[in-house]
């Protein structure tokens, strides 16, 4: 029988979680086909590409079990699971980096495991427990170390961990059986433009999250709510949209996918709202800027002061900081420019260079952000 054939009847014949390890990596090497040696490491863009292995864990029966490995890109999961029906999902994002030592660094993932928990609580999801997260973590990158990219070429192994209700419920509540796992791949800069400035569009019409709503947990919803205007904003030449307060639209609230900074009169200055998801790439440049000599303001800011900034930037793990060059109130018709149009500013520059330094191993890390994979 023709290899593909095989696989088509083992697929129709054995479920995946009952196959060994061997035949799962039989079932899916035709899969497995990034071309190492051929990759141009610098021009990978940031995409889904197939890895060796992921990580997985089960909920059942009260408590969590034990780490699996699986070679599987795929998972069975029952048609009436409240991750498909009633949004009972949750994921995170956070990268490991080659140094110029050639040792792995995967930065800050407990703060990734506490804000995945502080989702679970959000929507009454079972937690997964911070150090069984990082466990995983570190198995996931250990088991797929090829795909990290050599230090130096601009790409990072992102690393996505995801925790989905399985149990199935056809009411509106918790399910009582869960999977958590982490699966890894190889990516370039999120925005195309890489640590170039871009431009922002504000639109009116449209919300990211509710007022006391889910806007602070990292919930695949919020995602789902912002993919019509985000797909708009790109359509007319922007990289994101900048999203003001649901409530009265008055203040600058989230960059689409990342967090929100302005600096003026040596000010890093960044939204507080509790629609607003708490960023770990933004708490970290709120320490390097207050490390750096410059004063760090939180609080409500409101749409005027975009007129004031010497710099603005969205900052986040995919893209770290992508400087922005200005921001266009589409309703109003309304420019507001920043720099000189071609680079980042002073302070984005120095910020963005600092953190990936201490990522990389460049810097010492003073704050015990970065374990390093023996």
């Amino acid at each position: 029988m023709h290899l593909a054939g095989f696989r088509d009847v083992y697929r129709i014949l054995i479920p995946e979680n009952f196959l060994t390890l061997s035949m799962q990596q039989l079932l899916h090497s035709d899969q497995k086909t990034l071309d190492m040696e051929n990759l141009d490491w610098k021009n990978l863009g940031f995409g889904y590409r197939d890895t060796d292995y992921n990580v997985r864990c089960y909920y059942r029966n009260g408590k969590w079990g034990e780490l699996e490995v699986s070679t599987s890109n795929t998972i069975n999961i029952h048609m009436s699971a409240t991750a498909l029906h009633y949004g009972q999902e949750a994921f995170e994002g956070l990268k490991a980096f080659k140094g110029q030592d050639g040792k792995i660094r995967i930065f800050r993932m407990d703060e990734n495991a506490k804000r995945m928990q502080n989702s679970c609580e959000g929507i009454l999801m079972q937690k997964f427990p911070v150090d069984k997260f990082m466990e995983a973590v570190k198995l996931a990158v250990k088991k797929n170390e090829r795909f990290v990219p050599p230090y130096e070429s601009g790409a990072a192994l992102y690393i996505r961990p995801l925790l989905i209700g399985t149990g199935p419920q056809i009411g509106v509540k918790p399910a009582d059986e869960y999977l958590f796992m982490v699966f890894v791949m190889p990516v370039g800069p999120y925005f195309p433009e890489g640590f170039k400035p871009t431009n922002l569009v504000i639109y009116r019409e449209y919300d990211r999250a509710a007022p006391q709503g889910t806007g602070k947990y990292k919930v695949g919803g919020n995602y789902a709510a912002s993919m019509y205007e985000g797909k708009k904003a790109k359509q007319e030449g922007f990289s994101a949209v900048l999203y003001l307060d649901s409530k009265e639209k008055k203040y600058l609230d989230e960059c689409g996918p990342a967090n929100f900074f302005g600096i003026k009169n040596n000010t890093y200055i960044t939204p507080k709202s509790d629609s607003i998801l708490p960023s770990i790439t933004n708490k970290s440049l709120i320490t390097l800027a207050e490390e750096m000599g410059l004063k760090v303001e939180r609080r409500k800011v409101p749409y005027e002061e975009l007129a004031e900034f010497e710099e603005v930037g969205a900052c986040g793990t995919a893209a770290v900081i992508s400087p922005i060059k200005g921001v266009y109130d589409a309703d109003n018709d309304r420019w507001f420019k920043y720099g000189n149009q071609e680079e980042a500013g002073e302070w984005s520059t120095k910020l963005y260079n600092k953190l990936r330094a201490i990522q990389y191993g460049n810097e010492p890390d003073t704050h015990g952000w970065v374990e390093v994979l023996e």
